[in-house]
């Protein structure tokens, strides 16, 4: 495959010769299709007591793509919500008022509403003052609802510093209370309408299903979540102070009942080891939110919530199987990075903490010339070797101690590259035969301590900047 110049952003133009007009080529590689992560559900796989809308409002300009998404709690049981949000200075007005939301009501919500197509973000009081508009609008079409209650968290994904079209959005909320034009539904259809509702430039709808036991009891867990670039999530829960972060939108929802302290240490530990490590590009934004609601659906009123200190048995099963669930919807995210050819794992072994095996792999998950070299398949490790080098520890790298290998994804022979510091004699011809399949795992063994960590990355291509050359247009 070939690309053209012309009619490429001005980042590919420097390559052609300024003292001719002939059209110089880039070669490069298709990018694989996405289309086989997404496949139909059976109803029966998804959480009872919830009703989901997607829908066109007219964020976007296209009316075929959809730009507003509803979830309504319909539980007799009050419902359990839980959040981690981005800890951006300039955090966009949904992440604001959600953390409002979530601190009035001691972690109880029964409606998420989603718009994709702007992120009201930096904008201004006009923006907050929307953002309490959508809660106010959904929070009318749950059942026996107060108009002063608050019980709907509000997410916006999009272009940053433009002030979202209210009016349409109000209209768009409002449709699913009317007799004649409601689409609020609970089958596969719906949760996918809804997911779809999410997407910028995702290529597919990232939805997923799984069901679990608690003391021989049945649950479900479902979820949803957008994201394809500006991807580097570290997110905190909704009192958490520290460095900037980056963009994801997410929820989950359980039919199980779980105490709002309990959901919310559950999902705090669960996206650290899922959302928080992942990285397409390492930028950052304004809006990451991931949500999870528990409406108890699936059992009995007198049946009381999971609780960390009164069944630790029962809570750390679930913080286990929402640890799984995320990480399973977090590598959707990378395996649809824009542009992406490769899904890669990296994995971090011997480390003194695990904050420290976390650091060295977000440090390769997004070196510029590791993720390069990926898409070039060229089997360049010491730019690995730089990457882990460049992050200080708890206790400082031995060099002499440090394994590097290559992980082929089809079950043959890892490839060691460096042995306790002493590079190997690599078979090139090996090397590039397992960089050159979509999947592969790096492998990082310090050799200083028993802590490990993993992060999901993706390779950068000439796609990436197309697109992100274009974003606005």
């Amino acid at each position: 495959m070939t690309l053209s110049i012309r009619g490429l952003p001005a980042v590919f133009k420097r390559f052609s010769s300024s003292s001719s007009s002939s059209t110089t080529t880039i070669v490069t590689k298709a990018i694989p299709s996405k289309s086989h992560l997404h496949a139909p559900i059976l109803d029966s796989a998804f959480p009872s007591g919830y009703a989901l809308a997607g829908l066109h409002c007219g964020v976007k300009k296209k009316p075929e793509l959809l730009d507003l998404g509803i979830i309504l709690s319909t539980s007799s049981r009050p419902t359990s919500a839980a959040a981690c949000f981005t800890r951006n200075a300039f955090k966009a007005a949904p992440v604001v008022v959600s953390q409002d939301v979530l601190e009035r009501t001691g972690g109880r919500a029964r409606a998420i509403v989603v718009n994709s197509g702007c992120a009201n973000a930096v904008t201004g009081k006009q923006g907050m003052e929307d953002a309490w508009a959508m809660v106010r609008t959904t929070d009318a079409l749950l059942p026996s609802s107060s108009p002063s209650s608050n019980e709907t968290l509000v997410m916006s994904t999009g272009v940053i510093g433009q002030n979202l079209p209210i009016t349409k959005i109000l209209e768009g909320i409002r449709s699913q209370g009317s007799s004649c034009t409601p689409t609020l539904g609970s089958n596969f259809q719906a949760w996918e309408r809804a997911a779809r509702a999410f997407m910028t430039t995702d290529t597919f709808p990232k939805l997923r299903a799984r069901t679990f036991t608690i003391n021989g009891k049945e649950f479900h867990l479902a979820g949803m979540d957008k994201g394809a670039g500006m991807i580097h999530p570290d997110m905190g829960p909704p009192t958490s102070s520290g460095q900037l972060h980056a963009t994801l939108l997410g929820c989950i929802l359980t039919d199980a009942a779980v105490s709002p302290r309990s959901l919310q240490s559950a999902l705090t530990y669960a996206v650290d080891r899922s959302f928080n490590s992942i990285s397409v590009d390492g930028d950052m934004s304004t809006n990451d939110t991931i949500i999870v609601l528990a409406n108890g659906a699936a059992v009995a009123a007198v049946e009381p919530e999971i609780d960390e200190a009164t069944d630790p048995e029962a809570y750390e099963v679930f913080k286990q199987e929402l640890t799984a669930f995320a990480a399973d919807l977090a590598q959707l995210v990378v395996r649809d990075g824009e542009g992406a050819t490769k899904f890669v794992t990296v994995t971090v072994e011997g480390a003194p903490t695990y904050k420290d095996a976390h650091a060295v792999a977000s440090r390769i998950s997004t070196s510029a010339l590791v993720k390069t070299a990926l898409f070039g398949e060229d089997a360049n490790w010491g730019r690995i070797l730089a990457a882990t080098g460049s992050i200080p520890l708890s206790q400082p790298i031995n060099p002499s101690r440090v394994n590097v290998s290559f992980i082929p994804a089809d079950g043959t022979a890892a490839l060691p590259l460096l042995v306790n510091g002493e590079p190997e004699k690599v078979d090139e011809a090996r090397a590039s035969e397992i960089i050159g399949q979509e999947d592969l795992e790096i492998k990082v063994e310090l050799g200083i301590g028993s802590e490990s960590a993993k992060y999901w990355t993706c390779d950068f291509s000439y796609e990436y900047v197309r697109i992100n050359g274009d974003y606005r247009t």
